[in-house]
């Protein structure tokens, strides 16, 4: 039986309410439909009624098949967008989300009032930090990860928007030569204890990149560290709920002259900064 655009919209939120709740599978449907097969809504008022060729559905079909394994859809997908700007994506690299907005707000807002002219986005995964800052400022921009495919995908966003950042492989502050100038990070920090308790979606992006020991903040604590060692005249970390007051004091132990805690939209603590 012949399926029309408007059919297959209704039949794909049903499918993903499944597994989602309905204003989840509403929205995602949406972002199927915009994102994978480049439909506008406008498109979509005046072609609704169309059919559906038969290369769609099973394109629809196999997409809905990976993502009832709970699998994301910027994975499936193979891109995502991150302060308007497309970058791709992999199970070698986190999927961006917007709270990491606040982290590239505060970094342009620090990193002005300071007149740095140079900055370094530490386990830069995507790249989405670096590129951002990196087309935003005029900064002399570099970035490190541990990973090699996490590198290989941030070298192709990079070179894909137009950012010219220095790529470095290594453990966060080793390879990157003096002076570093500002440090910026959104590094792993969630708690391995909390694992079991995580969306499933999770278990598809690397571990690698959420965890850390010490209850999450162990590498949060080896950064701001090697950032005041190296002499960095501020480090700004994105970092889990509830970890700001023992962050803070860790961070005045080591020398900071000033640590602050920048709450997300939710209240919950997601940014620091630290003032040398």
């Amino acid at each position: 039986m012949a399926q029309t655009y408007h059919q297959l919209r209704l039949d794909l939120a049903a499918a993903l309410a499944v597994f989602l709740d309905p204003d989840e599978a509403h929205a995602e449907c949406v972002r199927w439909f915009e994102e994978g097969l480049d439909l506008s809504r406008a498109w979509m008022a005046a072609h609704g009624s169309d059919q559906v060729p038969a290369e769609v559905r099973r394109r629809v079909s196999t997409w809905v098949r990976h993502r009832r394994k709970g699998e994301p859809w910027a994975y499936i997908l193979g891109w995502t967008y991150f302060r308007d700007r497309r970058f791709k994506v992999n199970p070698n690299t986190l999927i961006p989300r917007p709270e990491t907005e606040l982290l590239v707000e505060a970094a342009l807002d620090v990193g002005r009032r300071l007149s740095v002219d140079r900055c370094v986005d530490v386990g830069t995964g995507s790249g989405i930090i670096a590129v951002s800052l990196a087309l935003e400022t005029d900064w002399q921009m570099s970035a490190s990860d541990l990973s090699p495919g996490a590198l290989a995908v941030a070298e192709e966003n990079a070179r894909g928007l137009g950012a010219p950042i220095a790529f470095v492989e290594g453990n966060l502050l080793e390879p990157v030569p003096d002076p570093v100038g500002l440090v910026v990070a959104n590094l792993p920090y969630v708690d391995p204890a909390d694992q079991p308790t995580l969306q499933r979606e999770l278990a598809f992006e690397p571990a690698s990149a959420l965890f850390a020991p010490d209850r999450g903040l162990a590498l949060s604590e080896a950064l701001l560290r090697q950032a005041r060692d190296r002499q960095a005249p501020a480090c700004l970390l994105e970092i889990g709920a509830g970890q700001g007051g023992e962050l803070c004091r860790r961070g005045m132990g080591m020398g900071w002259s000033k640590v602050m805690i920048h709450q997300d939209l939710a209240g919950h603590d997601r940014i620091l900064v630290a003032l040398a």
